[in-house]
């Protein structure tokens, strides 16, 4: 919507919570992998395009995408001529190199995907950049040059560019890097750098005069500035988009439920919608760590027990997504769908059948997660703890802020066994769409870690075995079908309750140009939008 090329102006993009971090080291959220592009450049990215264009891989820093050799195990990669920090000091594969080894310091930056732990061919006594400085990692990565980049994998991937998009590719150099504190002030790449950081509160960014166009062919970089203000109560920042006072709601999962009939309505702000089909899947996660949730048929009980269609309903209604049989979205090759539980109200008798199949005839207690800056989150709980107590399920409902979510409550170990959470609510969208990019990082056990998970449910040898299978094939219709299996095999061992395949209301700002939803993403490309 609305073309140009006119530069100028100031967006005004506004988000319920605080962030993850701005720090691509230490980032999983898709907003902040959206926004990032704007003051980051990886050395591959994603086409600046509508729908699935946007989903094509091209090159960023790098001149081209990668070449592979050694039957996959080996790609190589040369950076452009003439690339700039914001300080004027040029940018060099050495720093591409660092900043992938200081992102496997999962300790000290929890956010992120194990893409490049579990794939590179690191020696066995390195531990972190920071722990073992001195170990020689060029067995791993090796720059032979300041323009060459080489990484050699354990185990042939042909897909490798996938994390070469990753923000862990995005350049830091050694002698700036202050480890946690570093997203005080990100070093920029791209065309934008940070003029304010006030965590919890508001980013400013303005113009990196140091950004060449010259050496970057996807990015038009039209607004002066940027404005992003966090924080904002979910329904507040929606009537300052209606009214024109915001221009994007970063999260770009659409409108709060209490908006979505205001815009059906009214024939302007119709005009302004959008309803897109993401790659994501919002769940509740069954924990199994703590009794009685160790015993499948106490899994079992708690979904049979909850009310399908009032989750879709606490997500937004049909408009919000469709109700979900399975964790992996139909987006996603392999798909098919699962009928393994009922997806209406929910059934009570069945549910009580299961309590007494796992010894707990009368119910029993536990607690349950949500992100309390999402009003959605918390109707989803709400909706649980309603219908689980009518089969004597009782739920002690504890909210916690997006920004720590999972690096300190329900993405980490210690604390949930500790507290005795059993159920948390959950949301996935693929890294990039296919069954590797969106379940290897929620399903297999082996990328669990002291904190930062989104998997804590899913622990299962046969799950495992057939992720590895999937590594392993090299027919993508086979690999797919393999996904497919692991898919299936989740929802036997009642891991997880599905509640709504993403789809989302969203609202274009007043005044915005160049607005499209990329299929990178399923959000508007926040790299693309100028302003009038």
């Amino acid at each position: 919507m609305n073309p140009s090329d006119k530069k100028g102006g100031v967006l005004k993009m506004a988000v319920t919570e605080d962030w993850d971090s701005v720090d691509p080291g230490d980032t999983y959220y898709g907003m902040s992998w959206n926004l990032l592009r704007i003051y980051a450049r990886p050395l591959v990215t994603y086409n600046p395009a509508p729908g699935a264009k946007g989903r094509e891989l091209v090159p960023d820093l790098a001149e081209s995408l990668g070449v592979s050799s050694d039957g996959s195990k080996t790609w190589t990669y040369k950076l452009r001529a003439g690339l700039k920090y914001e300080d004027g000091t040029p940018i060099t594969s050495k720093d591409v190199k660092y900043a992938v080894l200081r992102q496997l310091d999962k300790t000290t930056f929890v956010n992120g995907p194990t893409y490049f732990n579990d794939w590179l061919d690191l020696p066995k006594d390195f531990e972190s950049v920071y722990k073992t400085p001195d170990v020689n990692t060029d067995q791993a990565i090796e720059t032979p040059d300041d323009q060459t980049i080489v990484f050699h994998l354990n185990k042939a991937y042909a897909g490798f560019d996938n994390f070469a998009a990753l923000p862990a590719t995005v350049p830091i150099p050694q002698a700036k890097d202050t480890g946690i504190k570093y997203r005080d002030h990100v070093l920029a790449s791209g065309p934008y750098k940070f003029d304010k950081v006030e965590p919890g509160k508001q980013y400013t960014l303005i113009r990196n005069d140091q950004w060449d166009p010259a050496t970057d062919p996807i990015r038009k970089a039209l607004p002066d500035s940027y404005e992003i203000t966090l924080g904002v109560q979910g329904d507040d920042l929606d009537n300052r988009i209606i009214s024109g006072d915001l221009h994007v709601d970063i999260a770009g999962s659409g409108v709060q439920p209490a908006a979505i009939a205001t815009v059906q309505q009214d024939p302007e702000l119709n005009a302004r919608a959008d309803n897109p089909i993401s790659a994501r899947t919002w769940y509740v996660s069954i924990l199994n760590d703590n009794p009685p949730l160790d015993n499948i048929e106490c899994r079992k009980a708690v979904i049979y027990g909850a009310d399908r269609v009032g989750l879709q309903t606490a997500m937004g209604g049909p408009l919000a997504g469709d109700i979900a049989t399975s964790l992996m979205p139909p987006g996603i090759g392999g798909w098919k769908k699962i009928e393994t539980f009922p997806l209406g109200t929910g059934d009570e008798a069945k549910a009580k059948e299961a309590l007494t199949a796992c010894g707990q005839p009368n119910g029993f207690e536990t607690t349950m997660t949500f992100r309390s800056d999402r009003p959605r989150e918390q109707a989803v709980a709400e909706s649980m703890q309603q219908a689980l107590a009518k089969v004597g399920i009782k739920l002690t409902l504890k909210g916690f802020p997006t920004s720590e979510y999972f690096t300190a409550y329900a993405g980490k170990p210690a604390y949930t066994k500790a507290n005795g959470i059993g159920l948390a609510t959950n949301g996935w969208g693929a890294d990039w769409n296919d069954g590797f990019g969106f379940l290897s990082q929620i399903i297999d056990s082996r990328t669990i870690r002291e904190a930062g998970n989104y998997n804590l449910s899913v622990k299962d040898p046969a799950v495992d075995a057939l992720v590895d299978q999937a590594f392993a094939e090299l027919d993508t219709a086979k690999r797919d079908a393999i996904w497919g299996q692991a898919d299936a095999k989740v929802m036997e061992g009642a891991y997880v309750l599905p509640t709504v395949y993403s789809k989302g209301l969203l609202l274009r700002g007043k005044g915005v140009t160049n607005q499209f939803i990329t299929g990178a993403f399923d959000m508007y490309d926040y790299l693309a939008l100028g302003v009038e």
